[in-house]
């Protein structure tokens, strides 16, 4: 057994703390609710007399009673929800909080006083405390480590033991949800929360769910850590080194609104922080602002991220920053924008924000004004040239989005005007990588002759390629990368597999090889900018691509393929069409395999095509020809997961720049290729809950095409594959079939192929068998979860038909062993219901899969425990799984009485604890655990009847408990005066509680008198 726990892990922890400067002390040290120059009552979580030291020190003008103020208003932050009052508090701590004092002429006047100096870590306070004791609504918890600056406790951290199999980072993580709703006014003050195992570790925000949990990869940011470091090290000395904790609560953390309205909280990853430490630095350089340098800090390299090489002073070129499409590209770039904004080097700079198309300029619109607070102002958007020309002609500052048709000159001139002269203007374009940038006639010239001071910075998903000469002039080279194997790693993005079906679809054979010959011709950015030059080409192509048998065929193989992906992986598809007439045939062609699928208004039906059009178009278009605010109300419907939308046509919209998370499929009918192409393939790798990776199906034959689209992405120091064969999932999905089976080795499960009785049947001998190998639940979980995940990846490839029935066994047996019977709750699994329904569907239903049915044992309840059912578990012959029986429902009791008893509970559960930890030991047989467990459910059974003979409720007898813990209180006072001290306390909680007493303090605060009066006028003393 091995002798390390949870306490080495947070030792560890607070060394590497200590070694950042943090000062340490134990939790012991601070007790709660202690009235002192510490800790005082506000809300029993901050460290007071540390707060007002630190205001003092940094507002020196402030009186004592300014600074009460102060303190009161930074205590009690607006809102009417956690998340609300969590970026209230957010914006006084960045920006200060609003007081009003008497300056020494004797004039009132205002200013924002300051909390933090983000600017000089070493004014501030920065203390971490283990096991810090805290108090609310009665319940009392000890975080495993907080921290707090200046008194303030910013960071939460949850640790679990490194040798402790069951104790993982998702353990803690789930600790910390607990955490937020039982202790609010702790969270309402908390800017990091952090969770690790000893090994693992990662960093989250207050709303973040596990999968926006993510990995912090480097200490320093020159290169990524050695896998041989712990990862809590790496984010420790990463993450919280003090500098860089301050800049990433200022600078990196933004409040969105998500669906439903919700409010979310997003904080800046590692490749997001030091790309932009990179980016701002070369800003600085290249736009060369008069007495900059003393002003520049040192610069921070991030992981794959390095300053120009041919770079000089002046000379308007920032670079590129090349982070792979989903893994938050926009919000980097308004990371940045916020950081060049703020820094007083560039004096007030305008921002002007360069799209090349309609659609993403709204996108990126969208994210930057959701994050006003950090740009510290309002973005417009440029509705046409003249409106550029008005927002740019300002002496500083502003945001401002424009497309980069805007910069072609008036009808009749060759040069665009002179807009500023300015150096302090940076432009940040979207996809730097179009033909159109060059210094001839392209609109690089037009933007150089209206901002020829002006720099230039690009960011891009896809690399700019070796020979695009242009880009590099305007923009510079890669000065970050973070690549797709980097991204699937980290977990910010899932991996895209690939899928050919061209031989699905029953073509012509004179078909193909035209369509091979011609394609190529055609791309995205093509389409837009050189029509007339493709036009016949295109038009031969498409009716070729839009033969009406060939829609028929593709529609009735995406309908039938699509339904399979989404019994084994519920989510939604998109399907890329090349022309607008193929979109509306297609559509026909589903339709009429699917009518329920179909509804003529915006806010139902299961399919929509998505396009713009005329008045002009043919009249039976016209139903598919939507406005910007109809197209928008889809997009809501198809982001939202629970949406009946599952597939939306489209031919060149949303292929850049939107994300539907949910999203798991396309169906690509259209000639692309380049970042084109990588692009579109790239709405299917965003994450979502289990999720285990998006799947390109290709009608058309574009394996070529990612080909040389991965050996632009290789050239240019790119690492990873953009997309994996699915027969690499069928192959794995295999893998982890065989590892299942061979954990069956020498059992029978032919009968599970029978009908509901046979079934059930085999269920107790196969949990047996796997309960009695070494380490067998964990290896078999485990197993079943790999397979899971690679199951739904695979389907509907014709091998997951083969093992099917299998793969449904072996989920059966998973579900009855990890079942957690004590709320008839469903296993917490990630993967598990991604294959649940084509199981429940096709071979067993969840009806059927019931434990104790599954045992030849009548479901009791736990209340009355006969001895007719221990003795029928006595006698099971399948011991280990009447060990798991037994433990399962125990658990289950002793979870529901610590809503009500806590004393017993806690016993009940030391007891338990102590047993199983036995079994797992093999320290004694397995018929004596039983035995033992047996003994404890008597136990339990007894405790219940203990209050009749008491004459008291289960209420009553909870009091009574907890009062008689105090063995004092139980010899001075006897049996029979806690009897009516029990009574008294649920008389007067009953009579005092409000149905949302648990939300309001007040309540909660009258309660606690109450009590504490029935309990002094007994002469009770705790």
């Amino acid at each position: 057994m091995s002798n390390f726990s949870e306490s080495h892990v947070e030792d560890a922890a607070l060394a590497w703390l200590t070694g950042l400067g943090w000062f340490v002390v134990h939790g012991a040290e601070i007790a709660p609710g202690e009235p002192s120059a510490e800790r005082e009552d506000y809300r029993e979580v901050l460290l007071a007399g540390r707060l007002r030291s630190a205001i003092r020190l940094l507002n020196p003008l402030l009186s004592d009673e300014i600074v009460a103020e102060v303190v009161k208003k930074l205590t009690n932050p607006e809102g009417s929800t956690l998340e609300m009052r969590n970026r209230a508090f957010h914006r006084m701590l960045v920006n200060g909080v609003t007081v009003e004092y008497r300056h020494e002429s004797g004039d009132i006047r205002g200013m924002q006083a300051t909390i933090i100096d983000f600017e000089n870590p070493d004014r501030n306070d920065f203390l971490a405390v283990n096991q810090f004791t805290i108090v609310e609504s009665n319940i009392e918890r000890r975080p495993d480590v907080m921290l707090f600056v200046n008194g303030l406790p910013l960071a939460v951290i949850e640790l679990k033991n490194a040798a402790d199999e069951q104790a993982d980072i998702w353990k803690a993580f789930a600790q910390l949800q607990t955490y937020k709703k039982q202790l609010p006014n702790l969270f309402q003050f908390n800017e990091v929360l952090m969770i690790s195992d000893g090994v693992q570790a990662r960093l989250g925000s207050l709303t973040a769910d596990k999968e926006r949990f993510m990995p912090w990869r480097t200490i320093e940011g020159d290169k990524v850590a050695d896998d041989v470091l712990p990862q809590l090290q790496v984010v420790l000395q990463g993450a919280f080194e003090r500098s860089r904790f301050l800049d990433l609560i200022k600078y990196f953390v933004v409040f969105e609104e998500g669906s439903h309205g919700k409010l979310v909280k997003k904080i800046g990853g590692y490749h997001q922080y030091h790309a932009v430490s990179v980016a701002l630095e070369e800003t600085i350089r290249a736009s060369q602002v008069t007495g900059a340098g003393d002003m520049v800090r040192e610069p921070s390299r991030g992981y794959g991220s390095e300053p120009m090489k041919d770079a000089k002073p002046g000379d308007h070129r920032v670079g590129v920053i090349w982070h792979t499409q989903g893994s938050g590209k926009s919000l980097t770039m308004a990371f940045y924008a916020g950081r060049v904004i703020l820094h007083p080097a560039m004096k007030n700079p305008t921002i002007v924000v360069l799209t090349d198309r309609n659609d993403l300029d709204d996108q990126l619109f969208a994210t930057f004004s959701a994050c006003q607070e950090l740009l510290r102002q309002t973005p417009v958007q440029a509705r046409d040239r003249s409106h550029l020309k008005e927002l740019l002609s300002v002496d500083a500052g502003g945001v401002v989005f424009t497309t980069i048709h805007k910069f072609f000159p008036e009808k009749g001139q060759r040069e665009h005007e002179l807009l500023t002269q300015r150096s302090n203007v940076v432009v940040v374009a979207d996809e730097a990588h179009r033909s159109q940038y060059d210094f001839i006639d392209g609109y690089a010239r037009h933007m150089r002759d209206a901002l020829p001071n002006a720099s230039f910075i690009g960011f891009t998903g896809t690399p700019i390629e070796r020979a695009d000469a242009n880009t590099r002039a305007v923009f510079g080279d890669h000065i970050s990368i973070y690549d797709i194997e980097r991204a699937v790693k980290d977990g910010a993005t899932v991996p895209i597999y690939y899928e050919s079906r061209l031989t699905k679809i029953r073509l012509n054979a004179d078909v193909l090889p035209k369509v091979d010959a011609d394609f190529e011709e055609a791309t995205e950015g093509e389409e837009a900018d050189k029509k007339e030059k493709l036009k016949s080409k295109w038009a031969a192509l498409e009716v070729l691509v839009g033969a009406e048998d060939r829609i028929r065929a593709i529609a009735q193989d995406m309908v039938e393929h699509f339904e399979s992906r989404v019994q084994t992986m519920d989510g939604k598809a998109m399907a890329v069409c090349m022309s607008r007439r193929i979109c509306i045939e297609l559509y026909r062609a589903i339709v009429a395999l699917r009518p329920e699928w179909d509804c003529a208004t915006d806010a139902e039906g299961a399919v929509k095509i998505i396009m713009t059009g005329s008045a002009s178009d043919p009249e039976d278009w016209q139903d598919h020809i939507r406005s910007k605010a109809r197209r928008e109300e889809i997009a809501l419907r198809f982001k939202n997961p629970n949406d009946p939308l599952k597939l939306v046509i489209v031919r060149d919209m949303w292929l850049t720049g939107f994300d539907a998370p949910c999203m798991h499929t396309m169906y690509l009918d259209k000639p692309m290729k380049g970042h084109g192409l990588m692009q579109a393939i790239a709405r299917v790798n965003r994450v979502f809950k289990d999720k285990p990776g998006g799947l390109v199906v290709d009608y058309l034959g574009l394996a070529d095409q990612l080909k040389q689209a991965l050996a632009t992405y290789t050239e240019n120091g790119g690492t990873g594959r953009a997309t994996l064969d699915q027969d690499e999932a069928v192959a794995l999905m295999v893998q982890y079939y065989e590892v299942c089976c061979d954990l069956f080795h020498g059992f029978d499960w032919s009968k599970w192929m029978g009908n509901p009785t046979e079934r059930l049947s085999v269920l107790p001998g196969a949990q047996e068998h796997i309960l009695s190998l070494e380490d067998g639940k964990k290896r078999f979980t485990e197993a079943v979860g790999n397979l899971s995940k690679a199951f739904a990846l695979a389907t509907p490839h014709e091998e997951t038909v083969r093992v099917r029935n299998d793969v449904g066994f072996f989920q059966a047996v998973k579900a009855v062993l990890t079942k957690n019977i004590g709320e008839g709750k469903k296993t917490q699994s990630e993967i598990e219901h991604a294959i649940r329904q084509i199981v429940a569907g096709a071979i067993a239903s969840d009806e059927v899969i019931d434990i104790f049915a599954a045992a030849g044992l009548k479901k009791p309840d736990i209340s009355i425990l006969s001895d007719d059912f221990l003795a029928d578990v006595r006698s099971m012959p399948q011991k280990n799984l009447a060990v798991e029986l037994l433990r399962k429902l125990l658990a289950g009791e002793v979870k529901t009485r610590s809503k009500k008893n806590a004393v017993q509970a806690r016993i009940f559960s030391e007891l338990l604890e102590q047993a199983i930890r036995k079994y797992q030991n093999r320290a004694i047989e397995t018929a004596e655990i039983i035995e033992q467990l047996i003994e404890l459910a008597k136990e339990m059974r007894n405790a219940d009847q203990r209050g009749e003979e008491l004459g008291l409720n289960s209420d009553e007898v909870a009091f009574y408990d907890a009062l008689e813990v105090n063995d004092s209180a139980v010899k001075i006072l006897g049996d029979r005066q806690l009897k009516q001290i029990a009574q008294e306390l649920v008389q007067a909680v009953r009579n005092n509680v409000t149905i949302d007493w648990t939300q309001r303090e007040n309540v909660r605060a009258n309660l606690r008198v109450i009590i504490k009066r029935i309990l002094k006028r007994h002469g009770f003393a705790w």
